[in-house]
């Protein structure tokens, strides 16, 4: 360690890097080993690597360093960074959901962003002309249905078409203890939902990189050159609370970890949150007054949720911002017992999954990406009977995960 620190401090000395960031750097190194380290935290494994590369940086707002934005200590270090790409939610991460964000220049550091959710979803071959090497620093929150996973393969093959290697700053999965869900058929590929996984994969972004090139998901192009800064001291089992939201509605170490259950919501005719300052804890819908006694007004939410589903009407339901989610670390499964309750309880049976009747409700299917777990909800099979057709494809989907694994399970 102490050798560590000299290295680095001839290195700032060498560069004029500032005081400011060695003293972070050095009190990253001083962290206990029992501590889980990012790869963006572990500088000495790849700052001297990037010196003197042209680097293009695929980043949000839970791209950090210590406390500070990935691209802005890069900067203070010395590192060219020519250009970033912003995923969905944009660089800053303060676009709504499903917002469609447009290329800028950043006002703080004047360094053009080229939006992923916009008119593009991968960088171009001239974006990237003038780049020696991608650095791809993005949290994830483990489930299939969360669009970074779909970035991440968007980045690799344009890396891989021309020519780029990746870098990939590796980060804990807060879901990372548990695999559970269907998995996705090819007909329900869309947006939410690209890859042939069950909802939960205990992957980090790393790892998923990895299996994305070996499973043929870049049949099409080369195999993108991969060079990944694995995290410190981690396990898929160490729970991991995220020092930064990973978007405006997972505004809460609570809300994380109810996501991978409550997403399925988005396909129903129940307001999970949105337009609420507690998305993803509460769930309800003005035609369960009467069923329950909870209740909560949706609004429109700039940032968040500007035309939630039942804007400015009381939604009666379940409130779930106290429930104890090491039930389910303990039980590894997605919960569906809301969801079957929900079903049952909504007096209109018929609507409850039509996401025809407001535009802000996606198809159900898509979401679990079969229609299978739909149908089975209306014929009111159990939850028991429900994971049943699941166990086939989450077994072969865990054989076929263990060869990318970077981490262990426990």
């Amino acid at each position: 360690m102490a050798k560590f620190i000299l290295f680095l401090l001839s290195f700032g000395l060498l560069f004029n890097f500032s005081p400011a960031l060695l003293a972070q750097t050095k009190a990253i190194a001083k962290k206990e080993t029992t501590n889980i380290i990012t790869g963006a935290d572990q500088t000495e494994k790849y700052l001297s690597y990037l010196k003197g590369k042209r680097i293009a940086m695929v980043a949000n707002q839970t791209s950090i360093i210590g406390d500070k934005l990935s691209v802005d200590s890069l900067l203070s270090l010395g590192i060219k960074i020519v250009k970033v790409f912003g995923p969905e939610h944009g660089f800053r991460g303060n676009a709504s959901n499903g917002d469609h964000v447009d290329d800028e220049v950043d006002a703080k550091t004047g360094i053009p962003i080229f939006s992923l959710y916009g008119k593009a979803r991968k960088p171009s071959k001239e974006q990237l002309k003038d780049v020696d090497l991608v650095i791809f620093d993005i949290q994830d929150v483990g489930c299939r249905f969360y669009t970074n996973l779909n970035t991440l393969e968007d980045v690799m093959e344009a890396c891989a078409e021309n020519g780029k290697e990746l870098m990939i700053f590796d980060r804990p999965n807060p879901n990372g203890y548990f695999i559970d869900g269907p998995i996705l058929e090819d007909k329900f590929k869309s947006g939410i939902g690209q890859h042939k996984i069950p909802i939960t994969h205990a992957m980090t972004i790393g790892e998923f990189a990895l299996m994305l090139n070996g499973e043929g998901y870049m049949d099409k192009h080369p195999k993108c050159k991969l060079n990944i800064i694995k995290v410190a001291n981690y396990n898929h089992s160490m729970p991991y609370d995220l020092p930064v939201n990973p978007s405006p509605n997972l505004n809460t170490q609570q809300s994380i970890l109810l996501y991978p259950s409550l997403c399925l919501f988005e396909g129903t005719m129940i307001n999970y949150g949105r337009g609420t300052h507690m998305p993803f804890t509460v769930l309800g819908a003005p035609e369960l007054k009467g069923r329950y006694t909870f209740s909560f007004k949706p609004v429109g939410i700039k940032g968040m949720s500007e035309n939630p589903l039942y804007k400015d009407s009381v939604c009666y339901g379940i409130d779930l911002r106290t429930y104890d989610t090491n039930i389910l670390r303990k039980t590894g499964q997605i919960n569906l017992s809301w969801l079957i309750e929900m079903y049952n309880a909504f007096p209109d049976k018929e609507k409850f999954f039509d996401h025809t009747l407001h535009p802000a409700v996606g198809s159900f299917d898509f979401r679990s990406g079969n229609a299978s777990l739909r149908e089975d909800i209306i014929a009111g099979k159990s939850e028991k009977e429900i994971r049943k057709r699941w166990e086939p494809g989450l077994k072969a989907f865990k054989q076929m995960r263990k060869k990318y694994l970077l981490y262990a399970d426990k």
